[in-house]
């Protein structure tokens, strides 16, 4: 195992009703905020109204900003920058998932910053200062509502690139399970198979002794296995619901990481996927995971093997580890099509004429992941393998 400091900042406010909290959690902190949020869903069912009324009640100055996309925008990010310096805004209430949080951290270290906030996310200088964001969620994915990283998409060039700090960890979040009945199948599946990769990228590690945080992932992917086909067919069981959301945020607060080593090659790998043919995150991983399983599993058959036992109960053969390792993927895959994820680039209509270019960007910087350092000519494999 190896040493860490784990520290995860964020107050949790869980369950039925807890967006009523909204107004005093944000009236402890600042009067005065952006209030960043995506389409027109939170106004549809009733949640924007609601929110603008409890922050009225504390007498909350509110700046408005609508609009965030899926895989959020960095031109989103400078308006938003723009709003905080103009009208002094203190804090971010970001009401959304992981596309409308990621863009309210950005906003956040955006502000105090001389330069262009994109250098935070190539690496050229670490954020010295953030307002604070607060978050009431609405899609249980990405697990930004806890996390310190936040993903932006540059549209010149097609680049996504994440920024990792505990500076933009959410001061509050708010997660009531109920608030993701109104979601569409699809964006549910999508948000599944993204709650299950973070878990996975951090199950594949090389970092031996970490027993505990194995059973963890174990355990969190085998809820998230048991309760998305519940949700899938009646959208409204809050008790599925819940473990979903709650299991989504545990996820990406960096528990199940601490000893160890995540990976993330996989989450590299799409990244170039959905910043080039703007898809569902959740979406490309379904079908990059099982590719990136077959090409680097014998870096450590065992590690496969116990994937295979743990979660999805495959009989152990003494004699043909790598068939336990095979059937442990395709079960994987299975599942991806059980709740209505694609298992192959064909599926998202994506061909093969930007695997080099794909492969090129993902890598300009150095080999991706840590379980096995993948090289250009790697990543273009596993896309290859994607197909």
């Amino acid at each position: 195992m190896e040493n860490f400091r784990f520290q995860c900042a964020t107050k949790i406010i869980f369950g039925k009703g807890t967006e009523s909290f909204v107004g005093k959690e944000v009236g402890k902190l600042t009067n005065k905020i952006l209030l960043h949020y995506g389409g027109g869903s939170i106004k549809k069912y009733g949640l924007y109204d609601k929110i603008i009324k409890l922050l009225k009640e504390e007498s909350i100055e509110i700046v408005e900003l609508a609009g965030v996309k899926p895989n959020p925008r960095l031109s989103m990010v400078g308006k938003g920058i723009e709003l905080c310096r103009k009208n002094k805004v203190e804090l971010i209430l970001a009401v959304g998932g992981g596309s409308v949080i990621d863009s309210a951290k950005a906003i956040s270290i955006g502000v105090n910053y001389n330069g262009n906030v994109w250098d935070f996310y190539t690496g050229k200088e670490r954020a010295k200062k953030a307002l604070p964001v607060g978050v009431v969620l609405t899609i249980p994915a990405a697990g930004s509502e806890s996390s310190p990283g936040s993903v932006i998409t540059k549209e010149e060039g097609s680049y996504k690139r994440p920024y990792v700090d505990n500076i933009i960890r959410p001061r509050f979040a708010i997660l009531n399970p109920e608030i993701s009945y109104t979601l569409p199948p699809y964006q549910t599946a999508c948000g599944v198979v993204d709650i299950m990769a973070h878990i996975m990228e951090r199950y594949f590690t090389t970092v031996s002794n970490v027993d505990l945080t194995d059973r963890l992932c174990e355990a969190a992917l085998k809820t998230m296995i048991k309760n998305a086909p519940v949700v899938l067919k009646k959208k409204d069981d809050y008790n599925a619901r819940a473990e979903i959301m709650w299991t989504g945020t545990v996820a990406h607060t960096d528990l199940l990481e601490t000893g160890r080593i995540g990976d993330w090659g996989s989450h590299d790998i799409e990244h170039e996927l959905s910043g080039i043919y703007d898809i569902a995150h959740g979406a490309g991983l379904a079908v990059i995971f099982p590719a990136w399983m077959k090409y680097v599993y014998k870096k450590d058959i065992q590690k496969f093997v116990q994937f295979a036992v743990r979660v999805w109960n495959i009989e152990y053969d003494f004699d043909n580890k790598g068939k336990m390792v095979f059937e442990g993927i395709k079960r994987l895959k299975e599942f991806f099509k059980q709740i209505g994820m694609p298992v192959s680039l064909k599926e998202l209509n994506i061909n093969s004429d930007r695997f080099d270019e794909m492969s090129r960007k993902a890598t300009e910087n150095g080999p991706l992941g840590n379980f096995m350092k993948l090289s250009k000519e790697d990543v273009f494999n596993i896309y290859k393998l994607s197909q």
